[in-house]
């Protein structure tokens, strides 16, 4: 294996959502000067990274994912000062800090987008715009240029009356799509890249990169949303590799989130001899609990369809050279125990099941805050109480498909992003320890129990089993270099199980995603590695996962 990709697999990321870490200021957001308080927290549970959400200036519609300024600091997270001293600060416990790229679009407010509803050509052009039909007005635009949806809901076009013409907004209509074909566009991200390198920064995620290559012609999709025509463009690979080598960040730790794409892209993306990117982050694994791929339709998670995904990358990936990004959470997705387990009745079975499975395989594992407590989905009551604006629109949408509030409530609290986004729960106290101030999120109320100080106290706990985790990946070759071969002969079972080998040794791993008793692999001869049950069965338990190693 080659020395690289060696290191990766020794590796282990942990992901901030900055806003809600651990507030410095009392104003009830979490902040920079939040995170440097909680770094000894990150060192002693092992971590080599951490990835931490934008913290640039943005009118937070996207909750910073609606960038105005790339090289800058929100006033609401802190100052350069305090990013310096956090950097500083974590490399001193030996830990990197990753900055959070969002380069497929920017915010409305950015000066380049005001400049360019300014009528500066220059500027219209690093925005994707496109002329509306003669005759055109703001009370009767006409059609838009396609009729491809908004990740958001609505179609994703915006009619700019003023300059008669209008702009793509995959996401939210204040965050306008950059145009990639425009070599000036690249250039600028590129220096966004050196002017962090040059603050010390040495690893890099890259937001929704997979979609900053649109078609040459834009066409209606009659199939779907139109995500066929703009996931994995036309030119980016060639964009990518350009990116790398201006931005000069070739042979740093870099991760690209990759909307709806395919296995053999990220082949490509993350094959060391292409220098992209060093992993990819997929959700094909996330969609497994959508019915009829809807992610507002809900229905119980598909375990053949999740064994044969998790199979699929991890065999393919492995044998064509890629590198995969291993994760079940982060800030858009639920919190994972609650959607793939039972937290009622497992919740320590169910919140240590997860880690097992991914970070005994073949990647870089990555953990999202709170995940390491087994914190849960919100126990909110209203939609009031969101601040998403994803969930607040689907709320009304599914209304308008025909469901009762009652029905809409109830999907999208299974489904909201802010399921992942409540406040870190650090202790027993009021607002657990995150604010002395009022939360701008509520918290989930299970934190007088589910809290950093209480885990840390028990030997016992979800976060001493994650640190159980860590450590194995740093101590054993096998976890993070030896190939992978998943069992066959499942379907129908409730089981995941796969091999690690790498020359005499073979660890098995075992895991099962329900809530019954079923027949473990023979595992004789074998030695365990890790469990989350205590005594020794020859069943696999309710969301029972056990690995075991043969030397």
């Amino acid at each position: 294996m080659n020395p690289r990709t060696q290191e990766l697999g020794s590796k282990v990321i942990y992901q901030i959502y900055i806003k809600s870490y651990q507030d410095s200021d009392g104003d009830g957001m979490g902040d920079l000067r939040g995170i440097t308080s909680r770094l000894d927290y990150l060192a002693d549970l092992g971590v080599d990274c951490v990835w931490i959400t934008p913290f640039f200036p943005s009118p937070q519609n996207d909750n910073g994912y609606d960038v105005s300024d790339y090289c800058a600091i929100e006033p609401l997270y802190g100052t350069m000062d305090d990013f310096e001293e956090l950097a500083r600060e974590a490399r001193a416990r030996g830990i990197e800090v990753m900055l959070d790229m969002v380069f497929n679009h920017t915010s409305t407010e950015h000066e380049w987008f005001k400049k360019a509803l300014s009528g500066d050509p220059k500027y219209l052009a690093y925005y994707k715009f496109v002329d509306a039909a003669p005759g055109a007005t703001a009370d009767d635009p006409g059609k838009p240029p396609t009729n491809w949806e908004s990740k958001f809901g609505g179609n994703a076009w915006e009619y700019v009356p003023s300059l008669n013409k209008w702009y793509l907004h995959l996401f939210d209509v204040t965050q306008a799509d950059l145009d990639w074909d425009n070599p000036e566009v690249r250039e600028e991200l590129a220096n966004v890249l050196r002017f962090w390198r040059g603050k010390g920064v040495n690893c890099f995620r890259f937001d929704v990169v997979n979609l900053i290559s649109k078609p040459n012609v834009l066409e209606d999709d009659f199939e779907g949303d139109g995500r066929r025509f703009y996931s994995d463009g036309p030119h980016i690979h060639e964009y990518l590799q350009e990116l790398v080598r201006l931005g000069g960040i070739d042979g740093l730790m870099t991760v690209g989130e990759m909307s709806s794409t395919s296995l053999q892209s990220c082949i490509g993306y993350s094959n060391p001899s292409n220098h992209e990117l060093s992993m990819c982050f997929n959700f094909h694994h996330l969609k497994v609990d959508y019915d009829h791929g809807d992610k507002w339709a809900l229905k119980d998670p598909d375990i053949d369809e999740l064994r044969e995904l998790f199979r699929s990358w991890q065999e393919e990936m492995a044998a064509g050279g890629g590198w995969n990004a291993l994760f079940w959470s982060n800030h858009d997705q639920p919190r994972p125990n609650s959607r793939f387990g039972d937290t009622e009745r497992f919740w320590y079975e169910s919140s240590t099941l997860l880690p097992t499975a991914t970070h005994l395989m073949r990647g870089t594992p990555y953990i999202y805050q709170g995940e390491e407590l087994g914190q849960t989905i919100t126990d909110f009551t209203s939609i009031d109480q969101y601040r998403d604006v994803e969930s607040i629109n689907y709320y009304r949408i599914l209304q308008d498909r025909g469901c009762t509030p009652e029905e809409a409530f109830h999907i999208v609290h299974a489904r909201s992003r802010d399921d992942g986004r409540t406040p870190m729960a650090w202790n027993d106290s009021p607002n657990a320890g995150f604010t002395t101030g009022t939360p701008w999120l509520a918290l989930v109320g299970n934190y007088p129990t589910v809290n950093a100080q209480a885990e840390m106290a028990d030997p016992h706990s979800v976060r001493a089993y994650f640190k159980r985790l860590i450590a194995l990946r740093k101590a054993e070759p096998v976890i993070q270099e030896g190939d992978v071969r998943f069992v066959e002969g499942l379907e129908g079972s409730p089981i995941i199980a796969f091999w690690r080998t790498l020359g005499k040794t073979r660890l098995l791993v075992q895991c099962n995603f329900s809530g019954e008793e079923v027949g473990a692999l023979d595992a004789e001869g074998s030695e365990l590695l890790i469990g989350n049950y205590d005594e020794p069965s020859d069943m696999l338990r309710p969301y029972e996962a056990r690995a075991t190693i043969w030397r």
